[in-house]
């Protein structure tokens, strides 16, 4: 049960960055101000992220007009779906200590 709970944070807590390093970068380019590198929202999506900064995309209509990010979040979001489900029908047990 504790491997979980610390799952279900991690995942809260990368989503919450996803959103905000999506903000933040918008604001950032209002202001034009050094921006966070597109490499850093990917890598964020890819580390479990996905859904934060995909709705951090379309919130804040950020990066919309960009065919990598209209195209490889979603499927960032997709793969990570489907290894849940994948995880979730193994007979494998995954332990955090």
């Amino acid at each position: 049960m504790r491997s979980l709970a610390f799952l279900t944070g991690y995942v809260i807590c990368i989503n919450l960055l996803g959103l905000f390093l999506m903000w933040s970068d918008k604001r950032r380019a209002k202001r034009l101000a050094y921006r966070i590198p597109e490499s850093t929202l990917f890598a964020t999506a890819l580390i479990g992220g996905s859904v934060g900064t995909l709705l951090g995309m379309f919130l804040f209509r950020h990066k919309t007009k960009k065919r990598c990010f209209l195209i490889g979040l979603p499927v960032i979001v997709a793969a990570q779906i489907l290894v849940l489900l994948i995880l979730i029908r193994s007979p494998l047990q995954i332990l955090f200590l």
